[in-house]
């Protein structure tokens, strides 16, 4: 694909999830099927080894082969992806990167590096090392919740001014004045906020989501978006709010109560979803949702968000 300039990475983008045998293996079939089905529900885009692409668990070899998959599917497919060279190493990311740069993505995730918090100093010199090998590509930075160092605006307008080859955000957003600081970057960046505050999102001048809800139900996920983006914002609006009020009955209190992970909660939404089955587990040592949990949760989702399983 042709790389994307900041104003062309929008919309609702759908994370690729790693399906995990029970040897713990990765299922390069599934993944390859998955991949289809994005396809088929004509995503604004797809993005490779984020987190619930579980980027910080596989080994090289199996980083190439993920990453060779997404892009041969794609290129023939001509729909924009991105691939994740995230890794708490700056070493292996970069390393990650001379691997894949020649795979034609529309753009490059990276993480700044995240065993000590690096200045912004230290954090432009990383990305203008890693701006320097992507061969004008363009980068995105993933800036999630837990992350060592959490970006405010400023240091956002401190990294574009010093980073050119950086096009975009992803972040956690925030409060009604966070929103209103961000026009400061939206004009220089795509600004990317989580799926489930879309709809607020786009109302505030973001540009989309790396989505949750594209993991829940990718096709539903599209609609959604097309709603916003095509005078029925109100609506997106009034269902962002049911889709909230679920995951503030359901599946928030299984991340505080029984410490379910952020990758965790992207696999269970899948299979509540239904759109692709396979085991909801996470590579060692992390831990997957039950499926018996899956079972449970599904019809009160049917019931609250219907949108994303009556469909069309």
């Amino acid at each position: 694909m042709k790389p994307l300039k900041f104003d062309g990475i929008k919309g609702n983008w759908a994370t690729l999830i790693l399906p995990i045998n029970c040897d713990e293996s990765i299922d390069y079939s599934l993944l390859a099927q998955e991949i289809d089905l994005l396809i088929d529900a004509n995503v604004d885009g797809i993005y490779s080894n984020g987190s619930a692409g579980e980027f910080y668990n596989v080994t090289e070899g199996e980083f190439d082969m993920v990453s060779e998959i997404l892009a041969s599917k794609c290129n023939k497919a001509s729909i924009n992806f991105q691939i994740g060279v995230s890794h708490m190493s700056p070493i292996i990311s970069i390393e990650r990167l001379r691997r894949t740069v020649d795979l034609k993505a529309s753009a490059i995730q990276v993480i700044l590096p995240d065993w000590f918090v690096p200045t912004n100093e230290e954090s432009i010199i990383f990305l203008k090392k890693m701006e320097e090998v992507a061969k004008g590509i363009g980068l995105v930075l993933y800036n999630p919740p837990h992350a060592k160092k959490k970006l405010t605006i400023q240091d956002m307008c401190v990294l574009k001014e010093n980073v050119p080859g950086l096009i975009g955000v992803k972040v956690a957003g925030g409060d009604s004045d966070w929103y209103k600081m961000s026009k400061r970057i939206t004009s220089k960046l795509s600004v990317f906020i989580p799926g489930h505050h879309l709809a607020t999102g786009i109302k505030s001048g973001c540009h989309g989501a790396y989505s949750n809800m594209s993991c829940l139900n990718p096709v539903a996920a599209q609609n959604w978006y097309h709603n916003m983006i095509s005078g029925q914002l109100d609506q997106a609006l009034e269902l962002e709010n049911r889709i909230i009020e679920f995951l503030d009955i359901y599946i928030t209190p299984l991340m505080i109560t029984k410490g379910y992970s952020n990758m965790a909660i992207d696999k269970l939404l899948m299979q509540i979803g239904g759109w692709l089955e396979f085991d909801p587990k996470l590579r060692w040592p992390y831990k997957g949702v039950d499926l018996d949990t899956v079972a449970k949760l599904r019809p009160s989702a049917e019931k609250m968000i219907p949108e994303f399983f009556n469909i069309s």
